[in-house]
């Protein structure tokens, strides 16, 4: 196109356009008519020359500058010559840099410390920073009150999901609930109208109730009597017949050597103080309610 051809035209120099000129090799119109590519040079004195030109005569404590060539490979203890890296290959190009890079500062840490150049930064060392303190601490109040709104949005999003995984859940009890209803209340039509026989329902309640008396029997077999049970059986003993234990028999009718007049009638010592009107008008006991119906038979 025109614009290209502008362009490759204004690349070239004015010297070569007047190099053309004075061989005749203009013509009339703005291109240049080439019968054959210049050939490139390496002008190595007039690249020495520029540089002495350039060039600072300073102590290379202002200059801390190195120049390393290529550095043994630390695994083949070998140098790598350039040939060796592929310079497609990323990761051997970087690993070559890093190597180099590496190569200097061995080379230039020992020059510094006979310079007594210190390399290190001190432990107490503080550096004044570019921004001041105030907008430093806008900057941490603004990421602090971010950070908190994320927590609130966590918060909200756990509270929302819980919220709606407890909603989920009741339905399916609801629904699960409504379903059992609903097959009891076919299952009673059935068994009114004489299709079905028996209360599937009712036979699941009863064994789950045999099964948890069963199991409560269980644990108490198991389990054995309590502390309180042992002790009542180590003292009174586990008892024999308790019907009609207390009934009077002929020996014990006749044996009147415990009867004391004054204790059956209520005129001990001190009973009349004690008891007053209300001890005479007290019912007898049960014993002597059975000695009293003895002695009329």
């Amino acid at each position: 196109s025109d614009s290209d051809s502008d362009s490759e035209d204004s690349s070239l120099s004015d010297s070569e356009l007047q190099e053309a000129f004075s061989r005749g090799a203009l013509k009339p119109g703005l291109n240049v008519v080439l019968e054959e590519r210049p050939k490139r040079r390496n002008d190595a004195d007039g690249l020495k020359q520029c540089l002495s030109e350039f060039k600072q005569q300073l102590a290379w404590v202002e200059r801390l500058d190195v120049t390393s060539g290529q550095v043994a490979d630390p695994v083949s203890q070998s140098a790598s010559d350039k040939d060796a890296v592929d310079p497609e290959n990323d990761f051997q190009r970087e690993m070559s840099f890093y190597r180099q890079a590496q190569a200097a500062v061995l080379e230039a840490l020992p020059r510094l410390r006979k310079l007594q150049v210190p390399t290190r930064r001190p432990d107490d060392y503080f550096a004044e920073m570019a921004k001041s303190d105030q907008q430093m601490q806008k900057i941490r109040q603004k990421l602090k009150s971010k950070q908190e709104a994320m927590e609130r949005s966590e918060k909200a999003k756990q509270l929302r999901a819980m919220r709606k995984y407890g909603k989920k859940v009741q339905t399916e009890i609801l629904q699960r609930r409504q379903k059992e209803k609903k097959n009891m209340l076919n299952a009673v039509k059935k068994y009114q109208k004489g299709l079905s026989d028996k209360l599937d329902f009712l036979d699941e309640e009863q064994t789950s109730s045999q099964g948890n008396k069963k199991g409560s029997a269980n644990q108490r077999i198991k389990k054995g009597p309590n502390a309180k049970r042992r002790y009542k059986n180590q003292k009174f003993g586990f008892g024999g017949k308790k019907k009609g234990s207390k009934w009077n028999t002929k020996e014990s009718f006749n044996d009147v050597s415990s009867f004391r007049s004054k204790v059956a009638h209520n005129k001990g010592p001190g009973k009349a103080g004690k008891g007053g009107k209300k001890a005479l008008n007290k019912r007898p006991g049960k014993r002597a309610r059975q000695k009293m119906k003895s002695r009329a038979r």
